[in-house]
Order: structure tokens, then sequence, then C-alpha cells
């Protein structure tokens, strides 16, 4: 079961420092999690995710579910076995998936049915069906099941939507998963003030271990995003973990820390390292760029992590021009490497009472980097 403790409070803002117990180890927050969304987090081994310093990762539901079944990472022993991953893992519930990526046929009190994106097979998904495969999947924190509503989305829908969303955490919160395992509840309501505080009351009253912030950066203007985050963060539990899905950028994170948020995930690292944009503590950088052909320098002299300490910008570049797999991998590396990073600095910022200079001085190397590092 998981445990959470406040280390540290900052004077001047909400952010707080804390650490999280599970039967898979520690996980001390601020933190981000790298997602592995198929039983990998693209890329990378587990051995090169200990070496970045990632306590926890994330698997989906739904991914997990098409391919390859559930049922055969049950065979495996669960998903920490199945991909060799001994620390912490969080599974979503397949919610915004399905939502967001399958052909919905329909939605009704039992659950969703849906077809799959990659084979059109029809599915159907519950929070018992959700529970038990994330049971199978052997999580260390399990997701309840929830409906994602887009934005931007009539009132009357949103306030529809959360009160179903609040029936689909009892139902899961009913159901038995094992020793191990602990459920967050996930607090919906759009954009709207009112409905979040509605959505986390109930919520609330279920008395969840952990409980997360859900259906932001999906289309809405980041100053409102921020507005809504720092919202609801301050109607959460103190004593319980919080975690803002799906968001985002190195300064959705340091603004989300300010807000009292604990747990972080988003794609945006490792898709971009793909794509050849790198972060650094001065801004982004374009890998592809021609003037960095003969640059001894390494993608960020501030950084200690393995592609920086080994090669430089020219090499890089060489590498992603020539399509290596190697450029995605050590572009992953570093990336991955500079948002764990970024949280460690963060917690010791907190730890050390000076949060928000730390805070501020970073969000201003990034916005004057920009994108020409």
């Amino acid at each position: 079961m998981l445990s959470f403790v406040v280390d540290a409070k900052d004077k001047n803002c909400s952010a707080r420092a804390g650490t999280i117990k599970t039967t898979h180890g520690i996980i001390e927050t601020p933190i981000f999690m790298p997602v592995g969304t198929v039983g990998s987090v693209k890329t990378l081994t587990p051995d090169e995710l200990y070496e970045i310093g990632a306590t926890i990762i994330l698997g989906n539901t739904y991914h997990l579910h098409l391919r390859p079944g559930d049922d055969i990472v049950a065979h495996f022993g669960g998903l920490h076995r199945f991909m060799n991953w001994k620390r912490n893992i969080l599974t979503d519930s397949g919610g915004f998936q399905v939502f967001s990526l399958a052909d919905l046929n329909k939605i009704t009190e039992d659950g969703v049915e849906f077809k799959s994106h990659i084979d059109g097979s029809k599915h159907f998904f519950s929070p018992e069906i959700s529970m038990e495969i994330q049971k199978k999947l052997g999580s260390d924190i399990v997701m309840a099941f929830d409906e994602c509503v887009p934005y931007p989305s009539e009132k009357s829908y949103v306030a529809k939507s959360l009160e179903r969303t609040t029936r689909w955490a009892k139902r899961c919160k009913e159901y038995s998963l094992d020793y191990h395992q602990s459920l967050f509840g996930i607090v919906q309501g759009g954009v709207f003030k009112d409905l979040r505080k509605i959505s986390a009351d109930q919520l609330i009253d279920l008395d969840f271990p952990g409980y997360a912030i859900g259906g932001l950066s999906v289309g809405e203007e980041i100053p409102l995003m921020y507005e809504i985050a720092e919202y609801t963060a301050q109607l959460l539990p103190e004593e319980k973990p919080r975690y803002l899905m799906g968001v985002g950028t190195p300064e959705d994170i340091l603004n989300g820390i300010s807000f009292g948020i604990d747990m972080f995930d988003c794609v945006m690292p490792t898709r971009n390292a793909r794509n050849a944009l790198l972060f650094t503590s001065e801004g982004r950088l374009s890998i592809k760029r021609a003037d960095l052909a003969k640059s001894d320098d390494p993608i960020d002299k501030n950084c200690d992590c393995y592609t920086c300490r080994n090669f430089s910008r020219g090499y890089l570049r060489h590498l992603y021009k020539a399509g290596e797999i190697l450029a995605m991998r050590l572009n992953t590396i570093h990336n991955l490497h500079f948002y764990i990073s970024l949280v460690k600095s963060a917690r010791n910022a907190i730890i050390n009472g000076n949060f928000e200079a730390f805070k501020n001085d970073m969000l201003l190397k990034l916005n004057q980097g920009g994108n020409n590092v």
C-alpha cells in the first residue's frame, strides 16, 4: 500500500516536497514520470532509466489491453516482470485513450463501447473492467476510470459527466485490487471552478489514497489551464499526493509545483527527443539546425547526462540527419534527464527554502533562450 508524507513546504507559495512509499520503493516528490505506453519508455532500457533517476514510470491500460493483451502480461507475472522494471509503475485507466483515440460507439452508465484504433475490433470498458485490467498489470498506482470531456464543452454536459465520473469512481473503489495497489481518484469539471469543487468534494468523500487533476491540457489556453490547476490543487487534501495528468512543458511543471502539485507526466520529452527538439537550461534546441554541423558543444553545458558527457551537437545532428536510431536514444536520454533533474532541483529548492527564486530564475532562462540556444 501507498504512504505519503510532506517533508517540506515553501513559505512563499504552495510548493511542497514529499515522500511516497510503495512496495516497489520510495518516490521523492515533486516527481516527473516518464511515459511507457506499451510497456517501454520509447528507445530506452530499464537500466538507462535507472541511471537517469526515474523512480516511477507510466503504463497505459488501453494500449496494453489491445496488445499484447492484459492476460499475456499477467502470464508473465505482471508489468514489472514483463518489462523487467523493478521500481514503481502507475497505470492510467484507459479513459483518455478511449475518448481520444478510439472510434466511440456508445457511452452508457455501464461504461464505454468503442472500436480499436489498431484494427477496428470492438471493445467495452467499464470501471470494473478497467480495474480488472490494471490488477492484471500489477501497477503500484491505479487510476480510476473516468469520462474525459473535450474542450470546449457546454457546462451542462460537463456537469453530467463529472457526476458519472463520481459514480464510476465509487465502482472502482468497490473493486478489490491486489494488496500492493493504491487507487487514485480523478477530479474532473472542465474549466468551471464550481464543478471542480463539486468533483473534488465528492471524491474526497470517497477517501482515495491520492488524487489526480484530469481534463486539462486538452486545448484550453495556458493561463486558463494554470488557473484551474491551481484552484483544483488547493481543494485537495494536504496529506495526499496530487497528480496533474498529461502536463507538460518545463514551464508547466515549475508552475504546477508552485501550485502544490506533486506528480507530473507527459510524452513531451520523449516525443520531442525523437523529433530532434531538445530541452536545455537555456531554452529549447533544435538539433537539426545547419549551423550546428561543426559544433563541439554538448547539448547543454550545465547537464551531466550520458549524452552531454560524451557527444557533441555536431555528432548528434549528424545522427539525426542520417536517420540513425542512436539519435533518438541519445536525445531521449538527455530530455528525460533534463526533466527529472528539473524536479529534483525543485525539490532541493523547496527543502532549502528558496523555491520561488529557483523557479523565477529557471523560467527566465527558459524564456530567454526560446528555441535558439
